[in-house]
């Protein structure tokens, strides 16, 4: 049953000129009420979750028909990624597609065609205005954002067809994602639906999407390229793209180096690191793990196949192979955009025949022009230099009876184009920048399955941009760097002068591995894989923060919660004798604050604290005895422990007491000349020579860098240190090494010791802290089994993080704000004193 609509609260777009049409004025049908022919299912077994397939278009062609009452007749798109990928999906499981209208057909809004269009192919179309669709499609997303992924700056607009970041352009691009989550907010059942975004049309649905429905299963796959982050940070909204992307639980993209610029983004832009459990990379984003998965897209080999093998194809290559008979056929089959380098792949021809007389007359380069996607200058620009150069090069070239380039820009049936990838022994692809790319899927495959060819002609070369998608997983192509046009030209002799058993063996290659990760094999993964990254969505507690598109969904476990004042202060009033444990970083100072020192705030509540015979009060850090001690000389009373409790104080006149340990330092002369090395060599680090001690940072360093130079830095410490009684540790950009048996776990555990020793075991404990240094305290107070020391069993224990993240606290406060007005409500409450009862004695009588 389709979910109802829920208030939309925040709206994250208020543009009135582009107010996309509001769901009460269209009625939409109840979705589950019509039977949808792909989606049987057995009355014996419950029903597969429904996959809700969100993409720019649906995948449906529209063509005028009278006869039709919505004036227009439909038919599936076969060739469309969104369709194909339903091979893949389990079996009997229901797919709807969402997306708006194909041309011609885009302006045909109706009810009635609505529920048409969702009865008979299972698609639900998303209405925009016109001018809406426009200033989306035309104007944000082909000529701002699709250049600036394909790494085209809107440095020269009027020459390059790229335009600068138009505000206005953006809100519309907002208000149409904004659309097209009103649409799923209608038939959405967040609890069951598994919903498949596509592309960067709709980078921003993630978001309105998770503000709706926070355990939405939502998984979101790029098909273009993600650029490097120097190219990608230029966007001046690039926080909120790369939230709405994190706000979905699968990311997928073609390549790792798609991936690898992603996650470069989220450390450079977001401060976030990723980690690899088990071949899966994943992205902690308050408390949500989010994948990133790669894996290209291959072809719908049941579709291909029906094509090469039918009757018409067949007819086609034999007609071919005889028109060329004699010849040297190279085919290329492009998109009209700036992108593909079809007049770098016209020079490279003209170049192989100037520096290669024997092949004019043999070579001939087909290249079939495919329909421009968008409009605009730019487009006719491509196109008329393609004319421009194909005219030069067949003017010199070209003889009666031999045309050396073969320019078809009209429109190819899907026959005919699969009977010229049948018959060309080179594909060529020279796109400067390209997503994926299939045509060398397609191209092998229809040289492998062609009726018309015999066996022996069942081989083939591909003469493959390094700038593609495709390029890594087809190992056997010649890779060629594109805009040299000498490096095409001798890749496309190399191709038509290799021998043909080493044809064959590419060949095989190519084709083993495209039939094999063809589009069903891709879209069972990232199903599979979407579902592992939702598995825990119920196991935790879901809640929004933030406004526009910076909201996010934290989650976390059922028992975490925030700790508030009127919730410990009870315990605190009735307890004797209490333990209070704050580290000092990101807890009681806040992390990226310049001036280091304790604020004069900071200061009194301590006091206060202190103050209270009850309380024992300790600061525990792995900062230095001295530079804390000088810090909080002002508190009398309060307790040290310096470089994660290898020197301890009990107040400010207390002696230093070392752990007890008989630790040699004589480590540190192997350890020291090692940092130096990477200190050298990474700008931006320092080395911190404690007594304990020796710690490297690299927070002022290049993210990227410095967490690569740390990670080597950690092996090679291990290595060394191997035979020395030290732990080599990686915190948040430090890499530390310390004696054995020096933890912050181990200063608690020393602590409560000596309290229960001296008769005051404490009956309330407060342990807050930030980091993974910390949960060795959260530990040993949350689990008394793991602590030498055993608590009374009527102890109250509050274990707090700073920050809504997993951690071993049970509870949370959001900064060190919350935590000083945390430590200030303590101080500010009084402790429960036993009730005085008045006697009233009276004397009868007289003495």
């Amino acid at each position: 049953m389709p979910s109802l609509s829920c208030h939309n609260l925040l709206d994250l777009v208020a543009a009135a000129d582009d107010a996309a049409p509001s769901p009460a004025s269209l009625r939409l049908p109840r979705v589950m009420s019509a039977a949808s022919p792909a989606s049987p299912t057995s009355p014996s077994t419950p029903a597969p979750a429904r996959r809700v397939v969100v993409s720019h278009r649906l995948p449906l062609r529209a063509a005028a028909d009278a006869a039709s009452p919505f004036g227009f007749s439909f038919t599936v798109d076969s060739d469309a990624v969104a369709y194909q990928l339903r091979s893949g999906l389990p079996p009997g499981a229901p797919v709807l597609h969402i997306g708006t209208l194909p041309p011609p057909a885009t302006e045909a809004a109706s009810d009635e065609l609505c529920n048409y269009l969702l009865v008979n192919f299972s698609c639900l179309p998303v209405y925009l205005p016109a001018d809406l669709h426009r200033r989306f499609y035309h104007g944000f997303c082909k000529h701002y954002l699709w250049p600036l992924l394909h790494y085209l700056l809107p440095l020269t607009p009027s020459s390059l067809g790229g335009l600068p970041f138009d505000r206005a352009l953006y809100h519309s691009f907002l208000s149409a994602n904004r659309a097209f989550a009103d649409r799923l907010t209608e038939v959405l059942s967040p609890d069951d639906d598994l919903v498949w975004i596509h592309d960067y049309h709709l980078l921003a649905l993630p978001t309105f999407l998770r503000k709706r429905f926070p355990r939405a299963k939502v998984g979101f796959f790029l098909h273009s390229p993600f650029p490097s982050s120097e190219i990608f940070r230029t966007i001046p909204v690039r926080e909120d793209l790369l939230r709405a992307l994190l706000n979905a639980d699968l990311v997928g993209f073609h390549t790792f180096d798609y991936a690898r610029h992603f996650l470069s983004a989220c450390s450079r832009l977001l401060g976030l690191d990723y980690q690899s459990k088990r071949g899966y990379i994943g992205i902690e984003y308050y408390g949500r793990t989010v994948t990133v998965k790669i894996l290209p897209v291959g072809i719908d080999m049941g579709q291909l196949r029906s094509v090469v093998s039918a009757p018409e194809t067949g007819d086609l290559v034999r007609r071919l192979t005889e028109s060329y008979k004699g010849r040297r056929l190279m085919v290329g089959v492009d998109d009209v955009d700036l992108f593909k380098g079809i007049g770098l792949k016209f020079l490279a021809m003209e170049q192989l025949l100037v520096e290669h007389p024997e092949l004019r007359g043999r070579a001939v380069l087909v290249q079939i022009a495919n329909p421009a996607r968008s409009e605009g200058r730019d487009i006719q620009e491509v196109q008329g230099e393609a004319r421009a150069i194909s005219a030069r090069v067949n003017a010199r070239f070209g003889t009666p009876g031999y045309t050396p380039i073969v320019l078809i820009d009209r429109g190819v049936s899907v026959h005919e184009k699969a009977a010229y990838y049948a018959a060309a022994e080179c594909c060529v692809v020279s796109a400067v920048r390209d997503g994926l790319n299939r045509i060398p899927y397609i191209y092998t495959v229809c040289r492998q399955e062609s009726t018309g060819l015999d066996d022996a002609a069942k081989r083939s070369v591909i003469v493959l941009s390094e700038f593609v998608g495709c390029s890594p997983s087809l190992s056997g192509a010649i890779r060629v760097n594109p805009w040299s046009v000498e490096s095409m030209a001798e890749a496309m002799n190399a191709a038509l002068r290799m021998p043909e058993p080493e044809q064959r063996l590419r060949h095989e290659k190519h084709y083993k591995y495209v039939s094999t990760h063809d589009v069903a094999y891709w879209a069972k993964s990232f199903d599979q894989d979407l579902q592992r990254a939702c598995k825990d969505h119920f196991s935790r507690r879901h809640w929004g923060i933030g406004f526009g598109m910076s909201f996010k969904v934290v989650a976390l476990g059922p028992n975490f919660r925030r700790l508030s004042v009127d919730h410990i202060v009870p315990s605190y009033r009735k307890s004797d004798n209490r333990l209070i444990l704050l580290d000092y970083d990101g807890t009681v100072t806040p992390e990226g604050s310049i001036d280091k020192a304790p604020s004069n705030e900071v200061i009194s509540v301590l006091n206060r604290l202190c103050e209270d015979p009850k309380n024992t009060v300790f600061i525990v850090s792995g900062r230095g005895k001295d530079e804390l001690g000088r810090w909080f000389a002002p508190c009398e009373k309060l307790g040290i422990a310096a470089e994660h409790g290898y020197f301890t104080r009990w107040s400010r006149d207390s002696a230093w007491e070392t752990c007890g340990l008989a630790v040699d330092f004589d480590w540190k002369k192997t350890a020291e000349p090692v940092m130096r090395l990477y200190k050298e060599a990474t700008d931006g680090s320092t080395i911190e020579d404690k007594e304990s001690a020796l710690v490297w940072h690299h927070d002022e360093a290049d993210p990227d860098f410095g967490s690569c130079q740390a990670k080597e830095l950690l092996d090679h410490l291990e290595n060394v240190l191997a035979n020395e009684p030290v732990v080599v540790k990686r915190g948040q950009h430090i890499v530390e090494v310390n004696p054995q048996g020096i933890s912050k776990g181990v200063v608690v555990d020393n602590l409560l010791s000596s309290m229960v020793s001296r008769g005051k075991a404490p009956d309330f404990v407060l342990c807050i802290g930030d980091d993974r240094s910390d949960e060795d305290m959260f530990e040993s107070i949350v689990c008394p089994s793991n602590s030498s020391v055993k608590l009374p069993a009527s102890s109250e224990v509050f274990a707090c993080t700073v920050g809504k993240k997993p951690s071993m606290a049970k509870y949370y406060l959001d900064d060190t704000v919350d935590v000083i007005k945390m430590l200030q409500g303590l101080a500010n409450a009084p402790s429960q004193r036993p009730r005085q009862v008045q006697l009233r004695v009276s004397f009868e009588g007289s003495l």
